[in-house]
């Protein structure tokens, strides 16, 4: 964790190592078995190509696939000005600040560490929250980047992207060094292992993802002293989730992981495998740092 002022979290730094080291063996596995069945120079090009695209630009990624913009001091004096004093507060640099021009009230940060990362709001999440919900919510985001999990989940994701594709298109490669000479099983071999990586990437990224969303609220949570107004957004963006139209809630869910709060309806069998932990959770967490914070003063 980068030193902040938000509270550590030992059991967020414990599973960011056990998943980093368990994706770093997965990508290891995946890269010998690309190597052998499709030729060292595709292998080598997908898992190196992928792996560091995916890090290095994962902040543009993200901005451009939900259609977001950096806005300047300028142009959103009040949400710049919420970031400055939050940061201040946190003692860290400041991120770059975006807005998205959608209706659904979300915010995330991305980006590959603290000095490159980007928190971007909807126009949806502006409108529907007062000044200081909206502030709980940035602080929410705000320690994701602090904690570094941004970066981790960022590596995790690209892996199970990498898998998915040669899943779907490995059939166009699956000669490789084997093109006319028993291509059919070697491709075969590299379509199972995909579908395996992709599972195990999956569980992962999901128990991570649970985690880190519950450390998010509650370092967000200390850092303002406001628990309560972070669960009034919670519930706010949760309620209103359901009054967005499917399609939009389809479009935005490459961003899930990354989200506030999940762009789901909770009645969906996506809520199942949701990346986020159940909302009643969320508030209960919260409660309790509000009792705690009580017995302090």
């Amino acid at each position: 964790m980068a030193k902040t002022r938000f509270r550590s979290d030992r059991g967020l730094t414990a599973r960011m190592g056990a998943v980093g080291f368990g994706l770093g063996a997965l990508y290891v596995v995946f890269g010998v078995v690309l190597i052998n069945y499709t030729g060292a120079a595709f292998g080598v090009v997908i898992v190196v190509g992928m792996a560091w695209g995916q890090w290095y630009f994962s902040d543009k990624l993200a901005l451009r696939s939900i259609g977001g913009r950096e806005v300047t001091p300028e142009q959103a004096p009040e949400l710049h000005g919420m970031v400055d004093r939050l940061c201040a507060l946190a003692d860290m640099p400041k991120p770059r600040v975006a807005v998205a021009d959608i209706d659904m009230p979300n915010a995330f940060a991305t980006g590959r560490s603290p000095s490159h990362a980007v928190i971007c709001v909807t126009t949806g999440i502006m409108q529907r929250l007062d000044a200081e919900e909206l502030e709980g919510v940035l602080s929410h985001e705000l320690a994701h980047v602090a904690n570094r999990d941004v970066s981790v989940m960022t590596v995790a994701s690209s892996l199970g992207l990498l898998a998915g594709f040669i899943t779907r298109w490995g059939m166009f490669f699956g000669g490789g060094r084997n093109r006319n000479n028993n291509s059919g099983p070697g491709f075969l071999v590299v379509f199972l292992v995909s579908i395996v990586v992709y599972a195990i990437s999956f569980l992962l990224t999901r128990t991570l993802s649970r985690y880190r969303e519950l450390s998010a609220d509650r370092c967000g949570a200390y850092l303002t002293g406001k628990p309560s107004k972070l669960s009034s957004a919670l519930v706010k963006i949760s309620g209103d989730m359901a009054r967005i139209p499917n399609r939009d809630l389809r479009q935005a869910e490459g961003l899930n992981a990354f989200f506030f709060a999940p762009a789901i309806n909770r009645e969906s069998i996506g809520a199942l495998m949701s990346t986020h932990p159940p909302l009643e959770k969320r508030l209960d967490q919260l409660a309790r740092v509000s009792a705690d914070l009580s017995e302090q003063a």
